[in-house]
């Protein structure tokens, strides 16, 4: 199993992000032009919450808040899950299951380097279960021959 920093190595690292002063028309224009789901909320440098799609989506609609005039501040995630490079991408699946979230950042001395998708850690998963699944074929296969 790979780790968090090998995953990013992979998939790349940049890291949009939003501000808590950012409306979130703004916000949400950035997560269709970069075709993601979900950006690290940042002020000075610092990770203080996280806006999803699913945030935008539901409160905007239920609360009838207008997009150009709210606030990213107002719609925001502030308790947020996160990640470090050295962790194990089974243990965020884990982390992402028992805390209904898609998104962990990945952050490292107070710095976010990444964000990984739930989807992400899954395609990782399964890469890997073929890889050993590939193998146990050709051992068997090998096995058979003599």
């Amino acid at each position: 199993m790979i780790n968090v920093g090998k995953l990013l190595q992979i998939k790349g690292n940049e890291v949009w992000n939003t501000h808590p002063d950012d409306s979130v028309f703004e916000a949400m224009k950035m997560m269709q032009e970069k075709g993601i789901g979900a950006l690290p909320v940042l002020l000075e440098g610092q990770l203080i919450g996280m806006l999803s799609e699913r945030d935008c989506a539901r409160k905007m609609i239920l609360d009838e808040l207008p997009a150009r005039e709210t606030k990213v501040k107002v719609l925001m995630t502030r308790q947020v899950y996160y990640t470090f490079p050295e962790q194990d991408v089974e243990i965020c699946l884990a982390i992402m299951s028992k805390h209904h979230i898609r998104h962990l950042p990945v952050v490292e001395n107070e710095k976010v380097l990444g964000l990984i998708a739930m989807g992400d850690v899954v395609k990782d998963i399964i890469l890997e279960q073929q890889e050993k699944i590939d193998h146990l074929e050709h051992y068997i296969s090998w096995e058979e021959s003599y």
